[in-house]
């Protein structure tokens, strides 16, 4: 694998600290972006790392990695060697790098469990994420409020409700990510959102806190 222009090896800032700083690539500007990035141009591909290493980075840390940032480099240099061989828009390419990323974090998860290690939820707010009641009331909780609010769903709805917020996939994407149908991810959707409306619209987390929660 390799990295043709050390945006990985040698980033500008850590991937949770550029979402703060990064000024987006625009859906005009993408293709010029991408077309660069296959040429090996050095801007471009610092860009597209600069644009989705902050929401990969998160994905990884909510989801258990014990190293996010580190494996946010492994995906990235993946990306990177297979960026020749990518075709589609924005929307194609985004599917494309959290579809490495989850296979990524589902070698490291799988690794740990061999070694009869645990998974531990951690719950990392970044910037990037899509508005909603439940991102704003687990916004207000610390994170083992939010490890006891999100354990008390399934798996399969974390990974999903994960994407989507952090992600900020669409249910199609999702479903290409995790290899399951969009109504299959609708319904985990469904379920993992009515789980915690009903634990926020409480008043309290599980540990105690309270949460302001709006529909």
């Amino acid at each position: 694998m390799t990295d043709p222009d050390g945006a990985i090896a040698r980033p500008s800032l850590p991937a949770d600290r550029i979402a703060r700083t990064h000024t987006a690539i625009g859906p005009d500007q993408f293709g010029t972006v991408l077309l660069a990035a296959q040429t090996g141009a050095r801007w471009a591909t610092t860009n597209l790392w600069n644009e989705y290493a902050p929401a990969v980075a998160a994905f990884l840390r909510a989801r258990g990695s014990r190293e996010p940032d580190d494996l946010t480099s492994e995906v990235f240099l993946a990306v990177f060697d297979r960026l020749d061989a990518f075709t589609g828009g924005e929307a194609e390419f985004r599917a494309f790098v959290f579809t490495i990323a989850y296979r990524r974090l589902t070698d490291e998860l799988r690794r740990r469990s061999r070694r009869g290690e645990h998974e531990e939820w951690q719950q990392e707010l970044d910037d990037r994420r899509s508005p909603s009641a439940e991102h704003e009331a687990l916004s207000r909780l610390s994170d083992d409020a939010t490890r006891a609010l999100l354990d008390g769903l399934s798996p399969d709805q974390r990974d999903v409700m994960v994407l989507r917020i952090i992600g900020d996939l669409t249910v199609e994407q999702v479903a290409e990510v995790l290899g399951k149908r969009p109504g299959a991810v609708k319904a985990l959707q469904r379920r993992g959102l009515e789980t915690l409306r009903k634990r926020i619209a409480r008043g309290r987390t599980p540990l105690g806190g309270r949460v302001d929660g709006r529909e």
